[in-house]
């Protein structure tokens, strides 16, 4: 058991260096986490439903999850090589893709609950 709880505080902080590192090297990470504040504070304020505001928060949290695998995956190619390469090309841009369309999602739940309240 005491083996469980090491390994725990080690991914923890291990999960928190990710973070941090985000935070601090990525201009896109530390936009979509304002976003998701101004997003979580706007969910609360208006009159949605409990499962629209769970959608929205929800949904907001898995462009920060997509942003970062964007950014593990650019760390990762920009790491193996700097030539320029159509495979390495495609994987960053897949994973931008990736960001852009969770953002479309969340962008989708959003109009939806603005349009519940009309």
């Amino acid at each position: 058991m005491r083996t469980f709880f090491v390994r725990l505080k080690n991914r923890t902080r291990w999960s928190w260096q990710g973070l941090v590192v985000a935070w601090r090297e990525e201009y896109s990470f530390r936009t979509w986490v304002w976003a998701n504040i101004l997003s979580a504070l706007l969910v609360v304020w208006l009159p949605l439903g409990d499962g629209m505001r769970a959608l929205i928060l929800v949904l907001g949290l898995l462009v920060l999850v997509a942003e970062l695998f964007n950014t593990a995956i650019e760390r990762a190619v920009d790491h193996t090589s700097t030539d320029h390469n159509r495979l390495a090309g495609q994987a960053k841009d897949a994973a931008s893709a990736a960001v852009a369309v969770t953002a479309v999602a969340a962008g989708v739940a959003w109009v939806i609950g603005l349009l519940s309240l009309v």
